[in-house]
C-alpha cells in the first residue's frame, strides 16, 4: 500500500490525465468521478513499482482505459437507456414512449419504484418483494394503483386498453 504523500503526488501530476481519458472515453461527469477513484484506489492498493516516470504514467493510462472499456460493456450500462435519449428521440418516432415515462416519472416514488421493476425489469411480483422488502400482496396493491394512475393519466379506459 503506498502513502499518502506518494498517492498525493499521484493525483496531482496524473490527474488531468486520468479526467481526460474518462470524459473522452464515458462523455459523461458522473461516470468521470467514479473511474477516477476507482483509478487512484488500485494504485493506493498496488505494489507496482515503476521503473520510471514514464512507466507510471502509462499504468495510469493503461488502467484508466480498462476501467473505462469495463464500465461500457458492463451489464448495467448495456441494458439501460437513458431518459436523456428518450425525450431526444424525434417527435415522431418516440412521443407515445415519451409519453409513458412522464407518467410513470409523475407516479410516487413507491409505485414508480414498482412499475419500474416489473414492467422494465421484468420481475415478478414476488421478487419484488423482496428486493424492496415489502409484503408481496403490498406489491400487488402497488401494480394496479399505479396501473390506474397510469390509464387516468394516458386516458385509457378501464378495462386496460
Amino acid at each position: 500500500m503506498r502513502s499518502e504523500q506518494e498517492t498525493n503526488e499521484a493525483i496531482e501530476r496524473y490527474s488531468d490525465t486520468v479526467r481526460r481519458l474518462c470524459m473522452i472515453h464515458l462523455k459523461n461527469y458522473a461516470d468521470t468521478e467514479d473511474i477516477f477513484q476507482t483509478v487512484f484506489l488500485k494504485y493506493v492498493l498496488s505494489s507496482v513499482s515503476f521503473e520510471s516516470r514514464e512507466h507510471e504514467k502509462a499504468w495510469f493510462i493503461r488502467v484508466t482505459v480498462n476501467a473505462c472499456k469495463d464500465l461500457l460493456k458492463s451489464f448495467f450500462r448495456s441494458h439501460t437507456v437513458s431518459i436523456d435519449e428518450i425525450m431526444e428521440q424525434p417527435a415522431a418516432q418516440g412521443a407515445e414512449s415519451r409519453e409513458v415515462l412522464e407518467a410513470v416519472l409523475s407516479l410516487p416514488q413507491k409505485h414508480r419504484d414498482v412499475v419500474y421493476l416489473h414492467y422494465y425489469e421484468g420481475y415478478t411480483a414476488p421478487e419484488i418483494s423482496k428486493i424492496l422488502k415489502k409484503n408481496v400482496n403490498t406489491v400487488y396493491t402497488l401494480l394496479n394503483r399505479s396501473r390506474q394512475m397510469l390509464r387516468e393519466k394516458l386516458g385509457g379506459d378501464a378495462d386496460g386498453a
